[in-house]
């Protein structure tokens, strides 16, 4: 098994040379752009720059190398409002579970809600009265491998599923990913969102027309028939992560630096690099805070992410036996 999975991440990877990143000629071409959101607290507050450190369940959402370390038994459960005063939120749940010395599983669930949104046609733009509430979501099952102390594996397969009333659209893509520690220092490197294409279908792309007019009848209308729209199908929002860690510890097992840094690379949108750093107290507290810059975030005229300040977290665990 692990030596499968270590030939798909192989070819997976070599992809890298291959990546068309930080284009903007075809930025906003892609779709399903909730694979890039992370509903989790601890790796969104440093702006998801943990490529090369995050571990455990939050790990799928960044490299699923990071899977390796945990116990026996993991649950995350998730609640995030986004855009607030958007009515947008974000769902997400994690199940963790080692089935050996070297491999754990694992399965996340993703759901974006979007709230109630009013039914409108163009000849009632007003609305009808009615709503609609669309409904994204993709689920995950991954599996990750550690081959030594230094230099564990991870790969997630993905089904991503869009529908809005009449239409929907369904898909699959791929996370791979490697992380390669050391007592201090830290790198990870992970493909995220490779797939094939997908693309809306249902009774909702199509509608009901009359006839054209004809010489023979020149008013037309007296026949209907049902027109069907092709859809062009788009494609995943793919990126390249490449993130480094280094705990620096001022007394052991007491205080705990991490710092961070991150270079993501986009193939539909403009790439970005990022700073984090964690403190840690006995592992049982924990402050964080990260930056992330991408070209023309700092020009209200060129800006093209929502995301344009710190992000930030506070941890307190509590150890229970």
């Amino acid at each position: 098994m692990s030596k499968y999975i270590v030939l798909i991440l192989i070819f997976l990877l070599s992809f890298t040379l291959n990546v068309e990143a930080g284009n903007p000629d075809r930025q906003g071409q892609a779709g399903a752009y909730e694979l890039l959101l992370n509903p989790y607290a601890r790796s969104s507050g440093l702006k998801g720059l943990v490529t090369g450190t995050v571990k455990g369940i939050e790990s799928l959402r960044v490299n699923p190398a990071g899977l390796s370390f945990m116990g026996k038994t993991q649950l995350v459960l998730a609640r995030t409002f986004y855009l607030r005063g958007s009515d947008i939120s974000i769902s997400g749940l994690g199940i963790g579970q080692r089935m050996s010395d070297k491999g754990v599983l694992g399965i996340s669930l993703m759901s974006v809600d979007f709230g109630e949104i009013e039914v409108t046609t163009t000849d009632f733009p007003d609305g009808l009265g009615a709503q609609y509430r669309p409904l994204f979501f993709n689920l995950g099952l991954a599996y990750a491998h550690q081959f030594s102390e230094r230099i564990t594996t991870g790969l997630t397969l993905r089904l991503i599923s869009e529908s809005a009333q009449n239409v929907n659209a369904f898909g699959f893509a791929i996370d791979a990913g490697i992380q390669y520690h050391t007592n201090n220092f830290h790198l990870g490197i992970s493909l995220r969102n490779i797939g094939a294409p997908l693309k809306f279908s249902g009774d909702g792309t199509a509608f009901v027309g009359s006839s054209p007019p004809t010489h023979l009848n020149p008013v037309g209308g007296n026949d209907t028939y049902t027109v069907g729209i092709r859809e062009n199908p788009f494609e995943l929002p793919s990126q390249l992560n490449i993130g480094i860690g280094y705990d620096w510890k001022l007394v052991e097992d007491l205080h705990r630096l991490t710092f961070m840094g991150n270079f993501t690379a986009n193939s539909f949108s403009k790439d970005q690099y990022g700073l984090g750093i964690e403190y840690s107290l006995k592992e049982m507290f924990m402050l964080r805070v990260g930056y992330q810059y991408e070209a023309g975030m700092l020009d209200v005229e060129k800006r093209t992410n929502a995301h344009t300040g710190l992000g930030a977290g506070v941890s307190l665990e509590v150890p229970i036996k």
